[in-house]
């Protein structure tokens, strides 16, 4: 390193832009851990050294961001208390700096901000979300006065990776029953041709054509005489209503919103079929 770099703060900030960091975050520092004592790129790092399945399971930690109390600068080395600027050459460890989160990025293009209920920091720029303290979570101002709130939407595992999804670094959808789920998780349960949520059920998106492909099937594929007269119950995962419907090996239909997302609940044999049972 100059000793301009040292002596100017403008070329302080700006040195080893880009050439220091992580996978997780580009920045001119790396952290030590409070937990275990060892240096890592960032919390994430930590946390994905210590839950390897090469680490002993009473060993396993998370290290929280709150409880980080020193950093170490990228550039000369110096260990000190978490602040945005090295005590000892004076550079810019993170350009986007969170004294409450002790978070430093120099990639400011992700648009950062703190939020104070949340507790962490977002991406995406405040003027773009809004806190619903229902779910207790960031979400689109495009979904504020549209989504469906549930408890702590966000609190919890990705039904479908079980990552936690509060403080995930990918992207997240809401679908329309209200449940939270990694986007890329939904795009893959899609080449599966899934398209209920795997929380409640509920389709999360128009299956209108596709019902209407079902009426056609089951219309064209009629039941043995002796299966003609009988009825079963099944509920309705979309609209939750019951309703008694004639068998169909196919699908059932719900008699209330039309859907096929149904499943059986109960049923009993039609006459004839009992009766040759009984023969």
């Amino acid at each position: 390193m100059s000793p301009n770099c040292l002596n100017r703060e403008e070329e302080a900030v700006n040195c080893g832009v880009g050439q220091f960091g992580c996978s997780h975050y580009r920045r001119r520092c790396k952290i030590r851990a409070p937990c275990c004592g060892e240096v890592f790129g960032c919390r994430h790092c930590h946390n994905e050294s210590k839950n390897s399945m090469e680490i002993d399971p009473l060993d396993r930690h998370d290290l929280q961001r709150h409880d980080l109390k020193k950093v170490i600068c990228s550039l000369c080395g110096t260990e000190q208390d978490v602040r945005q600027k090295c005590v000892n050459c004076g550079v810019t460890m993170g350009e986007y700096f969170c004294s409450k989160c002790k978070f430093f990025d120099d990639d400011v293009s992700k648009n950062q901000y703190h939020c104070e209920q949340c507790g962490i920091c977002r991406t995406g720029g405040q003027e773009n979300f809004f806190h619903c303290n229902k779910c207790d979570c960031c979400y689109s101002i495009l979904l504020k006065d549209s989504h469906v709130c549930v408890e702590k939407a966000m609190h919890h595992n990705c039904p479908i990776c079980f990552e936690f999804l509060f403080d995930t670094l990918k992207g997240i959808t809401v679908l329309l029953c209200g449940h939270t789920i990694h986007l890329e998780c939904v795009k893959e349960m899609e080449q599966h041709f899934q398209y209920a949520c795997p929380v409640c059920s509920k389709s999360y998106c128009d299956m209108s054509r596709v019902w209407e492909k079902l009426d056609q099937e089951v219309a064209s594929t009629p039941m043995p005489q002796m299966y003609q007269n009988k009825m079963v119950w099944i509920l309705c995962n979309d609209c939750g209503q019951t309703s008694e419907v004639n068998y169909h090996i196919l699908a059932h239909k719900c008699t209330n919103c039309s859907s096929y997302n149904t499943r059986q609940t109960r049923g009993r044999p039609a006459s004839s079929c009992s009766q040759s049972l009984e023969d």
